[in-house]
């Protein structure tokens, strides 16, 4: 494994490492005025969410690396304290690019991208229309993190308005991940698509306690079929399962065929108990596959 000591390289090579790794990121799609009403559009991914009471988000228009400029949006925060931040879908990552360009100051990235710009209700920066979601926010504070080209300036700001498009929304309201089809950065010039295959669920655990994976037993920790994400999930259930259930599961069809297949070979036995169990972890049926996996040494 290499090692890397940050005063020991170049802040570029370094910058390049963190953004390489520190991946996928949102992408802040900030729109600012300055104080003679000059809009500037651009997009920044040191960006997240922090609270929801008050709703707080937090992004950075660090200086620049290679001159230790700042950044128009920095410049009209201060002295507008106001940003709208739109999200970025795939829909619009093109143009959100081509908004990242470093023009001079007073071009206004709308024109420039070919995004239309809509009034805000309770702020003076305009909103990106086509954005399935937009933020209206007051700054709180601008910390700056240094005064070197690299440095990062928080800006801290409340959401006191959110515009969501109803077509993300599913039957309950809430957005759908499939139809935000959101964009994150990664290093480089490369992006993450948020959809299809890309989105999985994790049922997380919160109002139970799993038992973790220490308290698997060494048959199934010690698996050559299950991985670390297979285990971490077996380790999420609450119980393991009764005796009484594992002896009305030994009975499924399946089972008594493995048992009768494999009788003069135990270690493919549980070879293929632990390549079904593993099946039915990716499939989300938890329980069913501590019911196989624990058909080992019945």
């Amino acid at each position: 494994m290499s090692i890397i000591d940050p005063k020991k390289v170049s802040t570029g090579e370094f910058h390049g490492y963190m953004l390489g790794a520190i991946a996928p990121r949102p992408i802040a799609f900030a729109s600012t005025v300055d104080k003679e009403g000059n809009v500037n559009l651009s997009p920044f991914s040191f960006f997240n969410v922090f609270g929801s009471n008050p709703p707080v988000i937090v992004f950075s228009p660090a200086r620049r690396v290679r001159d230790n400029t700042t950044k128009h949006t920095l410049e009209n925060v201060h002295e507008v304290p106001e940003v709208v931040i739109n999200i970025v879908n795939f829909s619009i990552v093109e143009q959100m690019s081509l908004a990242s360009t470093e023009y001079d100051k007073g071009v206004n990235e709308f024109i420039k991208s070919g995004l239309t710009p809509e009034s805000s209700l309770l702020i003076s920066p305009p909103r990106v229309k086509e954005a399935p979601v937009a933020f209206e926010c007051k700054v709180l504070q601008i910390i700056p993190i240094g005064e070197e080209g690299g440095a990062a300036n928080l800006v801290v700001c409340e959401i006191l308005l959110a515009h969501i498009k109803d077509e993300i929304l599913d039957n309950d309201g809430k957005i759908d991940p499939f139809k935000l089809d959101p964009v994150a950065r990664m290093g480089g010039d490369w992006y993450c698509r948020a959809t299809g295959d890309a989105l999985f669920e994790i049922p997380k655990p919160l109002r139970n306690k799993g038992i973790g994976v220490d308290q698997i037993p060494e048959s199934v920790l010690n698996s050559i079929v299950l991985t670390g994400n297979n285990l971490g999930r077996l380790g999420n259930v609450e119980k393991l399962p009764s005796q009484d259930e594992l002896h009305e599961y030994m009975l499924q069809p399946q089972i008594q065929e493995m048992k009768i297949k494999y009788q003069n070979d135990p270690e493919s036995f549980s070879f293929h108990l632990h390549k079904s169990a593993q099946q039915l972890i990716e499939d989300g049926k938890v329980h069913e596959a501590w019911l196989v996996l624990l058909q080992d040494g019945q």
